[in-house]
């Protein structure tokens, strides 16, 4: 369940009703890793292995293909929930030593980061040698829109999907915050071992610095917004060999980098 009901008081011009109004569940998410407490993501309820696993691994803590074990300790009515990753110490990557020491909020994938030496993404910039058809972007934001359920209810939404090279949708996931969209679906390529196959990332708001740097984590070479894009994506993405398109809706589109990647 990714939604709730409340009561409220609507408004329109000088007359007032009570409405029953579907909102997104906003929830903690404590992770645990062997036993000790790691980090608190705000999160929406459902696909908590898949967010963590994304998670883990856009902050090179887990990169391996192998699947940690996953157990849940603690569920409560509100969507609280505690879970425990079991990782062999010599398996966790040098991001573990980054511990988050803040709550990391729903609107904020980097908050718990310390210094701002641990933002920092290394590795070599992508590049794609098959030119794709950016005609086929908006079709395919047709077919994520189809299956934003919990953004039909409530409204209060985020959503993230991820296609390959011949615009066949591979994964789409929903929650309150952006970067655990992008998280989720990443995490669910990840435990299918279809990751490599993931051409378009395609995101229901803005681009920022973490988005960019998810993408480019899993090697994702093409991110598409309905949003805005931030400066720092922008520059990102240049540096990372990232195609990066916003303000896509009504046939239309800005492309900010790398616009050889399309036709």
């Amino acid at each position: 369940m990714q939604t709730l009901n409340y009561e409220g008081i609507k408004v329109v011009s000088s007359s007032q009703s009570k409405t029953d109004d579907a909102l997104v569940i906003e929830a903690p998410l404590q992770i645990n890793i062997n036993n000790t407490p790691y980090t608190v993501v705000m999160r929406t309820p459902d696909n908590d292995l898949e967010l963590v696993r994304g998670l883990l691994f856009a902050e090179d803590i887990y990169k391996q293909e192998a699947v940690f074990h996953f157990e849940v300790i603690e569920v409560k009515k509100s969507g609280e929930t505690i879970v425990n990753i079991s990782i062999p110490k010599e398996l966790l990557g040098k991001g573990y030593l980054n511990k988050r020491t803040l709550l990391s909020v729903s609107s904020c994938g980097i908050c718990g980061k310390q210094e701002l030496k641990d933002l920092a993404v290394s590795g070599d910039a992508i590049n794609i040698k098959n030119v794709l058809a950016a005609a086929s972007i908006q079709k395919m934001f047709g077919v994520m829109q189809e299956h934003q359920k919990t953004f039909k209810r409530s409204g209060g939404s985020h959503a993230a999907a991820l296609f390959n090279a011949n615009n066949t949708l591979l994964s789409i996931q929903e929650d309150i915050g952006r970067h655990n969209a992008v998280d989720k679906v990443v995490g669910e390529l990840l435990l299918k071992k279809q990751l490599n196959d993931a051409t378009f990332m395609l995101v229901s708001g803005r681009v920022s610095y973490e988005i960019v740097s998810k993408a480019f984590i899993a090697r994702i070479p093409i991110i598409v917004a309905v949003s805005a894009c931030s400066s720092l994506a922008v520059d990102f993405s240049k540096e990372f060999g990232i195609c990066l398109i916003g303000f896509t809706r009504d046939e239309k589109m800005t492309i900010y980098a790398n616009p050889n990647y399309l036709k």
